[in-house]
């Protein structure tokens, strides 16, 4: 297949993405899964589709210089592609130029070619230009965002902050020694390396294989921190209030050496298709997997049954800020409200979770948030509130400073 066919992925993949408001993975993902592409060209899809995501402030800035009449929204979309891959990618002018304009309709074909053109005489200029923009079109987030970032972290961490979440992340994986030690996985699969100081993680470029196998499951590192902290161990009985896709769950039955019970919830039955899919596939024996939305008033006989628990981990539903690299589109899905409305949510949860837990038990309530609402002032509301809960420590992790993705992490005791 040619890049062509990449282009054209990627252009509809725009266009599905912005007509119908679905998540940025699960439209590729379909657009893919349909397309008879070579591993390369949908790696150049994917590259492109979520490049112009990371990027679409600075882009339609550049259009605005390169046009000063209306824009309408599918050359819009055109001229993203053609642009990015002239200012942002690695991809030779005439092929930017010249394989764009082909993807156009055929009324567009003139006007993509001249201002695409245009664009490639004036790049030094535009460039220039762009440079001298404030951080919300230099590096493509919403304003609302850049302001309170600001406020909390200071402009040098915001701008850091930025920069990173537009950087392409790498594929990390943890190994599932459930299945394999490292020392066999690394035998096995040699394009893996190692990562400094985190013994059971590997940087993976192509996991396909080892995930197939249940060899190691995709995740970044922070995603370790939560259970880490938990300190699950074998035959104790865990609840996962907020378990799917697993990867936490996997990780949790790894330190139980696969012994005991973690009863792993969600509230999204296919969400928890994908959470039993995986289990299986990574060998987790001990995990009871329960249907259940926190915020209902009725807990499942399922799950009460089960209790008292020893160790408890909500990882909550956040704004994701902390992941934005990973998760491209969610910069645009956010507005100035959801933090406190997620506040509410996060402390319902933990409000219902609580008698479950008993006397002396550990709660590890997590977040891949980076926003105060969520994390620090849910554990102060929590403090103020719950007199049975002692902290014993918290930490947010920002992503330019530790290396891998924003988290946060809180861990009670219940006293007895």
């Amino acid at each position: 297949m040619t890049e062509t066919s990449a282009r054209r992925v990627a252009l509809a993949a725009l266009k599905t993405w912005r007509k119908k408001g679905k998540f940025a993975d699960t439209v590729i993902s379909h657009l893919l899964s349909t397309a008879a592409l070579e591993s390369a060209d949908r790696a150049f899809a994917v590259e492109l589709f979520y490049g112009i995501l990371r990027n679409l402030t600075l882009l339609d800035f550049w259009i605005r210089e390169l046009r000063s009449a209306r824009v309408e929204v599918d050359l819009r979309d055109l001229l993203r592609l053609g642009l990015y891959q002239l200012f942002l990618a690695k991809t030779p002018e005439h092929a930017a130029v010249n394989e764009t304009v082909a993807v156009a309709a055929k009324q567009k074909r003139a006007i993509v070619n001249g201002i695409l053109r245009s664009a490639a005489r004036q790049r030094q200029k535009l460039r220039e230009k762009a440079y001298s923009q404030p951080l919300d079109v230099r590096f493509s987030h919403p304003k609302f965002l850049i302001d309170r970032w600001t406020d909390q972290f200071g402009e040098k961490a915001t701008e850091d902050l930025c920069e990173w979440n537009n950087l392409p992340p790498p594929i990390y994986a943890r190994i599932n020694q459930l299945k394999v030690d490292r020392k066999k996985f690394l035998e096995r699969y040699p394009d893996a390396f190692s990562v400094p100081d985190v013994s059971n993680f590997v940087e993976l470029p192509s996991p396909a294989e080892a995930l197939n196998q249940g060899d190691c499951y995709v995740q970044d590192l922070s995603t370790a921190i939560a259970c880490e902290w938990l300190q699950p161990k074998p035959a104790e009985k865990i609840l996962e209030a907020c378990a799917a896709p697993g990867g936490k769950t996997g990780y949790l039955a790894e330190m139980m050496k696969n012994n005991g019970l973690i009863v792993a919830c969600d509230r999204d039955p296919e969400r928890l298709k994908t959470l039993e899919e995986n289990l299986r596939r990574l060998g987790v024996a001990i995990a009871k997997i329960v249907c259940h939305d926190w915020t209902q008033d009725q807990i499942p006989n399922a799950i009460r049954s089960e209790a008292p628990f020893d160790r408890i981990l909500i990882d909550a539903p956040c704004s994701n800020t902390g992941v934005m690299r990973r998760r491209v589109d969610v910069r645009w899905r956010l507005r100035p409200s959801d933090f406190a409305r997620m506040r509410v949510r996060q402390i319902e949860i933990v409000s219902r979770v609580l008698p479950l837990l008993k006397q002396n038990g550990t709660l590890v309530y997590s977040t891949c948030s980076l926003e105060r609402e969520e994390n620090e002032e849910v554990v102060w509301r929590l403090a103020e509130t719950m007199s049975i809960l002692r902290l014993e420590e918290e930490r947010r992790s920002m992503p330019f400073r530790e290396y891998f993705d924003g988290a946060f992490a809180a861990r009670f005791r219940r006293r007895a």
